[in-house]
Order: C-alpha cells, then sequence, then structure tokens
C-alpha cells in the first residue's frame, strides 16, 4: 500500500492542495493498515459505514468531482439506486482492490491539479443541496475533496476504534 505524493513540479497554492489532500488520504488509508477484507466490511457502529465502504466512497466521490473539474455537470450524473452500494464493499471486492483503486484515482487527480486551469469553473447540477446557478472553480473542487476525504477519515478513525480499539488519529 502506497500513499500518492503530489508532483514535484508543483508549488505554491497548488503544492499546498496537494499536500493536504495527501495528508488526509494518508489518515484515511491508515485505517485500514492491517485489516482483512472481512474486517473492512464490518459495521461497528449504528451506521451503514465500513471501512472498506469509506474507502470506496472517497475513491469514487474524487474521481467524480476530478471528471466535473474536467468536463463539468455532466459527469456528476448517477444513478440513485446505486447509491447505498457506493458506501459498502460488494461481494468479490477486496480491501486491496479498493486501496489499489483509490491509488489510481489519487494519482489522476494529482496529475490534473498540477495541470489544470484553478479558475475554470462549472454550473453544478441542479440539487437541492447546491443553490441554483452556483458555479465550481477547479480549486473549490479541490478543496471540496480535502474536505470530504478529512471528513470521512474521522468517520474511519471512529469505525477502526469499534472495530478493535485501534486509534489512528488520536
Amino acid at each position: 500500500m502506497t500513499m500518492t505524493r503530489p508532483d514535484t513540479r508543483t508549488a505554491g497554492e497548488r503544492a499546498d492542495l496537494l499536500e493536504s489532500l495527501t495528508v488526509h488520504r494518508g489518515f484515511l488509508r491508515q485505517t485500514a493498515r492491517g485489516l482483512t477484507d472481512e474486517q473492512a466490511a464490518r459495521r461497528t457502529t449504528v451506521s451503514e459505514l465500513c471501512l472498506g465502504g469509506l474507502i470506496k466512497h472517497v475513491a469514487g466521490a474524487e474521481r467524480q468531482w476530478l471528471e466535473f473539474a474536467v468536463d463539468g455537470a455532466a459527469a456528476m450524473q448517477t444513478d440513485p439506486a446505486e447509491w447505498g452500494g457506493r458506501f459498502r464493499m460488494g461481494p468479490g471486492e477486496t480491501l486491496a482492490g479498493l486501496l489499489d483503486e483509490y491509488d489510481r484515482v489519487a494519482r489522476r487527480t494529482d496529475e490534473l491539479a498540477a495541470t489544470l486551469d484553478l479558475d475554470v469553473s462549472h454550473p453544478l447540477p441542479s440539487a437541492p443541496w447546491f443553490a441554483p446557478g452556483a458555479r465550481w472553480s477547479v480549486r473549490r473542487v479541490l478543496l471540496h475533496v480535502i474536505a470530504e476525504t478529512a471528513q470521512h477519515a474521522g468517520h474511519a478513525d471512529i469505525i477502526r476504534e469499534s472495530l478493535d480499539g485501534a486509534k489512528t488519529m488520536g
């Protein structure tokens, strides 16, 4: 299991954004260290969340938001019936496979963040949680991905502590 590092060609704001994202990715990955597939799939709280499902969700959300940064709102189209499966390990999914996919997504994000114009913006899709007519820049997308990764790393820490007492962030 490797943690993706920011592209060394980046500097300033880009380097700061990527370093922050790398740190929070590392916290999330650390919560899964040493677990079996069964442990990663186990619910340990009243929530439906499990560690493998959180990693799957964060990777998928990061991928989708960076597709939005490139292609706009069309990238945000999803099937609502599939939403719940984005937070659980499905049949045949392994923790190693989910972490490998997260690494692929992270590498692609880092490549895009190093090259995209941070000021380019796209209108957000119509949804009750977005203000009508709102637009997000690539910069705002990266900030959102950082926030989502940090939030879910905290969730993962609680799940891991409930699983076996390990504390990855405290």
